[in-house]
């Protein structure tokens, strides 16, 4: 077995996600495996090389829920960290996180994604979310009342 490439990175790793907005509605996914087992959280990835941060959106949504979007504005950022027992940086994760409008089909998880639900934004308090997720579907659901 490899290691992981992400563990242990020299620089912060960027990556996007998506606050799909459909019917008033979010969707939230629960995550299969780590670094966020368990939890819910906005679907998205990393970008990569080459790409930019809106084909990176519309490809990591469409791999991981089968759905097609279009990415509206920034809704805010994450900064994830894990560091290890000797306080070295072992996860480094900068997100950021898009509102996005629902374009097309329907909901298929892939196996980086244990179930997804779409939810008013009242219900989010009632899942084990990412830290500060309620404040990024706030902002999504802002930017996109500007952008109609």
């Amino acid at each position: 077995m490899s290691a992981d490439p992400r563990a242990y990175p020299d620089r912060p790793i960027l990556a996007v996600s998506a606050a799909i907005i459909r019917d008033g509605r979010v969707l939230v996914a629960r995550r299969a495996r780590g670094p966020a087992l368990g939890i819910w959280t906005l679907p998205g990835g990393v970008v990569e090389a080459g790409e930019t941060l809106n084909e990176a959106l519309v490809r990591e949504i469409d791999e991981e829920t089968g759905m097609t979007v279009e990415p509206v504005a920034l809704a805010g950022h994450r900064e994830v960290m894990a560091r290890d027992g000797n306080g070295r940086a072992e996860r480094h994760f900068v997100i950021l996180c898009f509102a996005a409008r629902w374009v097309a089909g329907e909901l298929k998880l892939n196996e980086e994604l244990a179930e997804a639900r779409w939810l008013q934004p009242s219900e989010l308090k009632d899942y084990q979310t990412t830290e500060g997720l309620g404040g990024i579907v706030a902002a999504a659901f802002e930017q996109m009342e500007t952008a109609s």
